[in-house]
């Protein structure tokens, strides 16, 4: 942590507005793009990001800044999506806005383009069928590069829980896109297969 931040998150818990704001600043897109990528709808993770926020100012009091504050905002918001998802029922990822398969292609053929937008689509199909932990075990290590330590902080869960949350979510993955490719090519279609 920088010793600005610091300094914010000092003044912000000594009940600074302006610094609150700046934290607010700083994090805004992060909480948003996690809360997008549990929730799948813009209006939700506009929504879950407005409560995150709102919880993080109402309990500002209790951070120890000897944590890091990323990991605790963090989990904040991935609890708070998880309790929507059990009440709404919600498995909707759009995973063309996280997971990009393979380097971008400077000049993408239309053909490229169907097979990467059907990928997207197979992986999201995939992803979706997870339970919601574990599919947020997978979005803060890959896409947030969390340690097992800060997903263990993150989401109040044990370091062997995280082991066996992504050894399953990473299994069924596999499992499905095989199944996928096996489909594709059963099918007698000429492409390649990507890489994830």
């Amino acid at each position: 942590m920088s010793i600005p931040e610091i300094e914010i998150l000092q003044r912000a818990k000594k009940g600074d507005e302006e610094a609150f704001t700046q934290i607010v600043d700083n994090y805004q897109t992060p909480v948003y793009n996690l809360c997008y990528r549990m929730l799948g709808n813009p209006q939700a993770a506009e929504d879950a990001s407005q409560e995150t926020f709102w919880r993080v100012h109402k309990n500002l009091h209790r951070y120890d800044l000897k944590r890091s504050f990323a990991t605790w905002l963090l989990s904040i918001a991935a609890h708070y999506c998880i309790d929507q998802q059990r009440r709404k029922k919600l498995a909707v990822v759009d995973l063309d806005k996280i997971i990009e398969i393979g380097p971008p292609d400077p000049s993408p053929n239309s053909e490229k383009l169907i097979v990467n937008n059907e990928q997207s689509e197979a992986v999201q199909e995939q992803l979706a069928k997870l339970n919601p932990k574990d599919r947020m075990v997978l979005i803060l290590r890959y896409w947030h590069e969390f340690s097992e330590n800060e997903i263990c902080n993150a989401l109040s869960i044990t370091k062997s829980a995280v082991k066996s949350r992504l050894h399953r979510a990473r299994r069924h993955m596999a499992t499905q896109w095989l199944a996928s490719q096996a489909n594709v090519y059963g099918e007698g279609r000429q492409h390649e297969p990507q890489t994830i």
